[in-house]
């Protein structure tokens, strides 16, 4: 992750901001004295928001497992011929 001064941030803010926006990859942010903070974009937030609630849902991690274990005992739905075609638009 980028680090930066929170004066170079502050005197280059709509850059790094675009930057963030654009790559997808958090800024860290150092001050003197308190606390440094992290800038990310929306669209990243809200994906992590919803990894977390995924990792944090014990039933949605077991369908996660229950469908890895299917998928590897090769146990799963396997549809036609016809009804891939169907839903590629073949």
């Amino acid at each position: 992750m980028e680090s930066v001064s929170v004066n170079k941030f502050r005197d280059n803010l709509k850059g790094f901001v675009e930057k963030v926006a654009e790559n997808h990859m958090p800024l860290k942010v150092t001050r003197r004295s308190g606390e440094d903070f992290v800038v990310i974009s929306a669209e990243d937030w809200e994906r992590e928001q919803e990894t977390l609630y995924i990792l944090q849902n014990k039933n949605l991690m077991a369908q996660i497992a229950d469908s890895i274990d299917t998928h590897i005992g090769k146990k799963g739905y396997k549809p036609r011929t016809e009804q891939l075609d169907g839903i590629t638009g073949l």
